[in-house]
């Protein structure tokens, strides 16, 4: 029955203790938040992880929990806080943050101002790379080529392609590396996800 409730009697059932309340709240936000924390950081356990911390905090707080917006999109902001979280004292930042610059640069613009910004950003970093840099660089984003096949391509050994991947990652690291930029790549992405 409680299954049936809409979020804003959930959030009333919650507050008075209900049990069954907060099961149908995890039961109906579990799968999409697991997955939207997921997509960015790629490990199930830390995942796993924010969203069960999450819960056990909702229940904690279930009788102080004042929830303004939605349920769906406090959640979701919940989760969001603990990946940036998790990312920005964690060890996997440099590896997130290729993934987001490449995720940020191969979906389809959804009109977004600080997408496109983003987008432009990386692009002028890529047009100020060296020549055969840029090149390998865009083979394998743009051509989704393996090293190998860029090596065939430009007759030049695999071990020099992974050297301009690299050098590239790195400039575009660099020109977006701080904080308040992940957190505009992190939004972009989480917004797509909904």
């Amino acid at each position: 029955m409680v299954n049936a409730v809409n979020d804003s009697e959930l959030i009333q059932l919650l507050a008075s203790g209900n049990d069954a309340a907060l099961t149908a709240i995890f039961r109906r936000y579990w799968s999409p938040l697991f997955t939207a924390a997921y997509n960015v950081l790629k490990d199930k356990q830390a995942c796993e992880d924010i969203i069960q911390e999450l819960f056990i905090r909702i229940w904690d707080k279930r009788d102080k929990l004042h929830i303004n917006i939605s349920l769906k999109a406090y959640l979701f902001a919940a989760v969001r806080y603990e990946v940036y979280r998790q990312i920005k004292s964690g060890k996997v930042r440099d590896e997130i943050f290729d993934r987001l610059t490449e995720q940020l640069i191969t979906q389809p613009d959804y009109g977004n101002i600080e997408h496109r910004e983003l987008v432009h950003q990386i692009n002028m970093v890529i047009e100020k790379l060296p020549p055969k840099c840029r090149e390998v660089y865009l083979l394998s984003r743009e051509e989704h080529l393996s090293h190998k096949e860029i090596a065939a391509r430009l007759n030049i050994s695999t071990k020099t392609v992974e050297n301009h991947l690299t050098k590239a990652l790195q400039q575009v690291r660099l020109s977006l590396n701080n904080l308040p930029t992940l957190i505009v790549m992190l939004n972009l992405l989480f917004q797509s996800k909904k």
